[in-house]
């Protein structure tokens, strides 16, 4: 967090109700930390992220998956339960699950070289979603792979496994992609986080496909989120 004063951050986490205002202001400032070339020479391992909320308990549980690439065998996992302390805000989703994402990753023993995010990254109508957000604070290479678009416009990809369409902004800057994955199902949209360009990050997301329109690293780091859930609510 040295990036932006830790006391801005205590300040907009312990204000009720939270300063929208503060969170965009982090967010513009950070945006200019944001880094769009590789910042790696090879990648060998890749990471999903995932969340679910606990509502009863106000907490959120993230699950971390990594795995070697390209064959995508499974070299560890770690998941942890945090307090939701953000409400959930179209735009600000990085604030509510940031942290907890962080506070998982710090438990890894083996640090992915790519953290792949089920998010946005630029594709963001501020430029810093939360692939973006959780790539500056810890400063490695991410992604984000979202199942719905947020922000830009794009031309449909045709219905072929690996056609994509260029994703702008409103002034025209192309921000990601909307990539087909699977025949006959939506496209998802890939956009880079920080220290990784967006033909790599289209690249890997290509490269994690295994049959389902979601990659891999996130498909199965929503599994295990759902499972971690589950298990939680029985213990309860």
């Amino acid at each position: 967090m040295s990036l932006i004063d830790k006391d801005r951050f205590n300040k907009l986490y312990d204000s009720d109700p939270p300063q929208y205002s503060d969170a965009i202001a982090i967010q513009k400032e950070l945006k200019d930390k944001v880094v769009s070339k590789n910042g790696f020479n090879q990648i060998k391992t890749v990471a999903g992220a995932d969340l679910a909320i606990l509502k009863d308990e106000k907490k959120l549980v993230c699950g971390i998956i990594v795995f070697s690439y390209p064959e995508l065998n499974e070299i560890e996992r770690t998941w942890e339960v945090v307090d939701e302390e953000f409400p959930y805000i179209p735009g600000l989703l990085a604030f509510r699950e940031g942290p907890a994402i962080i506070k998982t990753y710090e438990k890894l023993k083996e640090k992915p070289d790519v953290l792949i995010l089920d998010g946005h990254g630029i594709a963001h109508p501020r430029g810093f979603g939360i692939a973006c957000y959780v790539g500056v604070l810890l400063d490695i290479p991410t992604m984000g792979i979202a199942k719905k678009r947020l922000y830009g416009t794009h031309q449909e990809p045709r219905d072929v496994l690996g056609s994509y369409e260029p994703l702008f902004s409103k002034n025209g800057e192309q921000i990601g992609v909307a990539l087909k994955t699977k025949k006959k199902t939506k496209p998802v949209f890939i956009s880079a986080g920080h220290k990784i360009d967006l033909s790599t990050s289209k690249k890997i997301a290509l490269m994690c496909v295994r049959g389902y329109r979601i990659p891999e690293p996130t498909r199965l780091a929503d599994k295990y989120v759902a499972e971690l859930k589950r298990g939680l609510a029985n213990n309860a």
